[in-house]
């Protein structure tokens, strides 16, 4: 799963990254970013078909919900459902986005223990996370704008600590999965797979990520203290632009 990521880069260095168009948002950095919060995301704009970067609430409601109690439940849509599952189906087809992150957080569990780890690409760059989102009516008439992050099975090196992992699209991709590019249904699930192990770095940070009141950039630094497997050990990229 994605339960919380990070995103230190500001809108003006992720706009410049994925080609967005409209004027930038007031959005500040996060390094502990938690479901209910505002995400990043990248949308392609219905009429001018250009890309478009803004805030939208991170857990999707369904048009047809009644109210917000279950958003919470559905910061992520796993991918082998997305196009049968009824909160999901319709977004899918009409409303597939980009949710934009530095890296996101895993915990491996051993015993009573669960040390978390922070997980990038290996590189550095952004990744793009792939989305779904839904415009929400309120009873006063307002509409809020929501979003999903949509998760596959864990590749060979994350699956030391979770069995599922967000989908991180290739930049080959991202056409297709906003809309630019036609695609069939197949072809957009086909897109919903792990990404191979040696495009992402992961190693232990302080266990202080726990808390989401925790929030600053040290929170990525290597734990010193943690001791865990070679393979998770990562060294931290240079996230740089």
């Amino acid at each position: 799963m994605c339960g919380r990521y990070f995103q230190q880069r500001g809108p003006a260095s992720v706009a410049r990254y994925f080609e967005t168009v409209n004027p930038l948002p007031n959005f500040a950095a996060s390094w502990n970013r938690a479901p209910t919060q505002d995400a990043l995301v990248v949308r392609r704009h219905p009429e001018t078909g250009l890309r478009h970067l803004d805030p939208l609430r991170w857990g999707l409601v369904p048009r047809w919900a009644k109210d917000l109690s279950g958003a919470a439940k559905m910061i992520n849509a796993r991918s082998e459902s997305i196009a049968e599952k009824p909160a999901f189906r319709e977004a899918f087809r009409k409303r597939r986005c980009i949710v934009t992150a530095d890296g996101f957080y895993e915990w491996k569990v051993e015993g009573r223990s669960k040390q978390p780890f922070a997980v990038a690409l290996a590189d550095g760059a952004p990744m793009a996370l792939a989305g779904l989102w839904e415009g929400w009516r309120a009873p006063d008439g307002s509409i809020l704008r929501t979003c999903t992050i949509v998760t596959t099975e864990a590749n060979d090196k994350l699956a030391a600590m979770h069995h599922r992992m967000p989908v991180i699209l290739p930049r080959e991709a991202w056409g297709r999965w906003l809309g630019e590019d036609p695609a069939e249904e197949e072809d957009l699930l086909g897109l919903l797979r792990p990404c191979p192990p040696d495009m992402v770095a992961a190693w232990p940070v302080s266990p202080r990520v726990n808390k989401v009141a925790e929030n600053d950039g040290a929170l990525i630094e290597r734990d010193p203290l943690a001791v865990v497997p070679p393979g998770l050990d990562d060294r931290p990229p240079d996230f740089s632009d």
